[in-house]
């Protein structure tokens, strides 16, 4: 029985996901600097996948050295927007650019998770979600950002899916779990089977 899994990341929403399905955990944080490692991959033209994968792996690496013999949870989540990457905002500005880029077009939201002991991966798992967002004015999107908080806007993609955010889509494929950034349903069975 699996007494409690470390969570590498300090997003309420994946702790939530996690408190919501029964599986004790503990955050710590990893702090890896990613814009370094994305840039790095960029230069190397890793897919969108291929950076989630390993952002999440690396996080859960990290954190694992310092937990010996304890399960340890990366996770991590990227737009995929026709092959491009789209990082989360650092501005209000960027934010705004960015919902401007997916304005009225569909783009992936790729959503990787790792699980490491003793510095090593030991499973991992990377879902993706199809999101259709409607078409807006700039002042449509200029009123949608306004009436997030910053805290929601830094953490969530620019768009809060669970919130406000549904309602810039007309269309989303995929599972909830996976635009929340934790496919929960592969982790319960990865952790049954253990």
């Amino acid at each position: 029985m699996l007494n409690k899994i470390i969570l590498a990341s300090k997003s309420k929403v994946r702790k939530e996901i996690l408190d919501k399905n029964s599986i004790p955990n503990q955050v710590e944080p990893s702090n890896i600097d990613e814009d370094i490692v994305k840039e790095s991959l960029i230069k190397e033209k890793a897919s969108p996948d291929i950076i989630s994968k390993n952002l999440a792996e690396l996080k859960a690496n990290k954190v694992s050295l310092k937990f010996q013999e304890q399960m340890v949870l990366g996770a991590d989540s990227v737009i995929d927007l026709n092959g491009e990457l789209i990082s989360k905002p650092e501005s209000r500005d960027e934010a705004l650019e960015i919902l401007k880029k997916l304005n009225g077009k569909k783009h992936f939201l790729v959503s990787s998770v790792c699980i490491s002991k003793n510095g090593s991966m030991i499973w991992n798992y990377t879902d993706k979600a199809a999101l259709t967002m409607k078409s807006f004015s700039d002042k449509e999107l200029k009123e949608y950002l306004f009436k997030i908080t910053d805290e929601a806007l830094y953490a969530y993609n620019v768009y809060q899916i669970e919130g406000k955010g549904k309602n810039l889509f007309s269309k989303i494929e995929g599972n909830e779990d996976t635009i929340m950034g934790l496919p929960i349903k592969q982790i319960k069975e990865y952790l049954k089977k253990i």
